[in-house]
């Protein structure tokens, strides 16, 4: 993968931007003033680090972007070049140096880093509003955006390249952050992207099948994620998981567990009372008792604030104020979320895009339905297509209607992408449309929705893109959805 360009506000010398990275080289202490592993982006006097990723290796262009004025090039086998400097990983080391590059800004910060398949956005957003309750100055990095406080940046990927990743650290301290929640993927930590970050806190939600497509086995996903706890001083983990529960005894930091279900685990969620927008529940762990009133329906959200809570209590704060700090929280965009339409019928949009995903939102959101729940959703083309099969199972599970249409097909086609979901409906009796264009789909939702029935537009969530074959176009489920109804209270005059 191409990576920008990163310049610090000062250059610096090679063998200070080495240090923690060992290396062999007879090369003398160059000025360095950019740092990339872009080879579209070489600058005179910059360092250049070869990368070998999926489709690019740096290593094949090392001697051009000397020729073009680099000062050397960071490789990670001998290229046989008067100014290469040798590593044993040149993506471990891409880390570090953009970590001595920016002034090493992580350690300035208490970093508490979530993994898991699902409830990655809806932790980080829950720890973050826990401690800005208690007073803290806090920084986000996630898949909806980044945050600086109350500054909002736009975000390209869950998780940064290792150069951003390192200016929004120098960002958020110098803005007084002291603290930063962030969703490390299992791409970024198999991909080593976090190299130079040491984690006060790190929080493992779940694992189930997804990014097959990149990790190939669900060995290799598990093996990903726990990489997070070798890079952090405390481990809060799921035990209500099977992955989980194998997590917590291979970790070698101290492991915090907690569960909805297990006595066994150190924090417990009890007398959970649900209802359609809100959960009523009391933690109870480490001889203490906090009661909560908490604005997100569902089992599986209960889980997510455990998680949460507990990561905040790591970090300091009380039970009370953890309590606090749930119950005042807000919804979180795309997560269970109910959009306003003045109609006698729910409509609530949500990222589930995973088999588990709709298994967790689904059921959770069954018992509170008057009429029928009619279930919108699409399998995301270039993507594992082995679990789109039992999507459309786990929707048949639960929905009284189905739409099924396209999420992201990319280049994919989009009937082949519905054709290969299809057998996940053999064997019920649930009806259903097949209505490819998801603008058309949910414009078809919405006309044959009746009194009492709830509305998921699943998959999508916060986004505001569709992912087509010929480029990505605007797509916010949110302006979708008013838009249409506004059209048919028109056509209805």
């Amino acid at each position: 993968m191409h990576s920008p360009i990163h310049k610090g506000g000062n250059s610096l010398k090679l063998f200070d931007l080495m240090k923690n990275v060992p290396f062999t080289g007879n090369i003398e202490n160059l000025e360095i003033d950019r740092l990339t592993s872009d080879s579209r982006q070489i600058t005179p006097g910059c360092l250049f680090v070869c990368i070998a990723g999926a489709r690019f290796d740096g290593h094949t262009v090392a001697g051009q972007v000397l020729k073009e004025g680099a000062a050397a090039v960071v490789c990670e086998r001998d290229l046989g070049l008067d100014r290469q400097i040798l590593v044993s990983d040149s993506r471990e080391a891409y880390g570090i140096l953009c970590s001595n590059f920016y002034g090493n800004p992580a350690q300035k910060l208490k970093l508490i880093g979530i993994t898991g398949t699902n409830g990655k956005t809806t932790c980080t957003y829950l720890i973050k509003h826990i401690l800005e309750s208690a007073g803290k100055k806090v920084g986000l990095i996630g898949t909806i955006h980044n945050e600086i406080g109350d500054m909002v940046l736009p975000a390209k990927n869950t998780t940064p390249d290792p150069g951003e990743l390192h200016v929004l650290f120098m960002r958020m301290a110098q803005a007084g952050c002291e603290y930063v929640v962030m969703e490390t993927s299992s791409h970024a930590l198999d991909q080593k992207r976090l190299a130079g970050c040491r984690f006060a806190v790190g929080v493992f939600t779940n694992l189930t099948q997804d990014h097959l497509d990149y990790h190939v086995t669900m060995e290799n996903y598990y093996q990903a994620k726990k990489k997070l706890f070798d890079l952090s001083d405390a481990a809060v983990i799921n035990i209500d998981d099977d992955y989980g529960r194998r997590l917590s005894q291979e970790v070698s930091c101290p492991v915090t567990t907690f569960s909805i279900h297990a006595d066994t685990a150190d924090f417990t969620a009890k007398d959970i009372r649900p209802s359609v927008d809100c959960n009523r529940f009391t933690i109870v762990g480490n001889a203490q008792i906090g009661r909560v009133s908490f604005s997100m329906p569902g089992e599986f959200s209960v889980a997510n604030a455990m998680a949460a809570g507990v990561a905040a209590m790591l970090l300091g704060l009380d039970i009370q104020q953890v309590c606090d700090g749930l119950s005042g929280c807000p919804g979180i965009p795309g997560r269970t979320e109910v959009l306003r339409t003045d109609t006698d019928f729910t409509v609530i949009r949500d990222y589930a895009h995973t088999p588990d995903g709709l298994e967790k939102v689904l059921p959770a959101l069954k018992p509170f339905v008057k009429n029928r729940l009619m279930v919108l959703f699409g399998c995301p083309g270039e993507r594992d297509p082995s679990k789109r099969i039992h999507m459309a199972e786990a929707v048949a599970k639960y929905a009284d209607y189905i739409i099924l249409t396209s999420d992201n097909p990319r280049r994919e086609d989009p009937i082949k992408i519905i054709e290969q979901a299809l057998p996940g409906f053999a064997g019920t009796s649930v009806p259903y449309e097949v209505i490819p264009d998801r603008y058309s789909a949910i414009e078809w939702g919405l006309a044959h929705a009746q009194p009492g029935d709830v509305l998921v537009l699943a998959g999508k969530g916060h986004e505001d893109y569709q992912v087509l074959g010929y480029g990505t176009i605007h797509f916010d489920e949110r302006e979708v959805v008013a838009r249409i109804l506004s059209e048919q209270r028109q056509h209805r005059k």
